[in-house]
């Protein structure tokens, strides 16, 4: 594995590259700009691992989960980005949003750690049943399963 980049001049936030008066090769710090967006605009991951998959391709993204090894030991909680055929690691932000396409749910960095969504279940047994009631909140944790703010049940 090779070192990431470094630079002279990088945003704050996801360290993105940024250009300066009288810059030779302009296009390796536009290009790598270009990869880390590319990576981190609507971000999809693809799951959470301890250690890097076999058969990854370019452009996928994961979740580095607690205890990681391998090539992503000392980067728990941080996002794996596949490009150019290496590994590149963002760490994440506080209230950075990721979408996690095995759970089909959002998750939400705060607090220092990732939160995940769990599945609502739908409303059962009580003295009282009201009907409309249970179809109202059945509506909504619908919606909310389809948005993919709440995982599936």
């Amino acid at each position: 594995m090779t070192d990431p980049i470094a630079f002279e001049s990088a945003a704050a936030r996801f360290d993105l590259p940024l250009l300066y008066s009288g810059q030779a090769q302009k296009e390796i710090f536009v290009n790598e700009a270009i990869l880390r967006i590319d990576s981190l605009l609507h971000c999809g991951i693809v799951g959470e691992a301890e250690a890097p998959p076999s058969g990854v391709e370019d452009g996928q993204i994961w979740l580095v989960a607690t205890g990681a090894t391998g090539e992503w030991a000392a980067h728990d909680g941080e996002l794996a980005c596949r490009i150019e055929g290496q590994w590149s690691f963002v760490i994440p932000r506080e209230g950075m949003r990721v979408f996690d396409l095995s759970t089909q749910a959002e998750m939400l960095f705060a607090s220092a750690e990732w939160k995940k969504t769990s599945a609502v279940p739908e409303p059962i047994g009580g003295e009282v049943v009201d009907t409309e009631a249970r179809a109202a909140i059945g509506s909504l944790i619908a919606a909310l399963t389809t948005m993919g703010i709440c995982p599936p049940a």
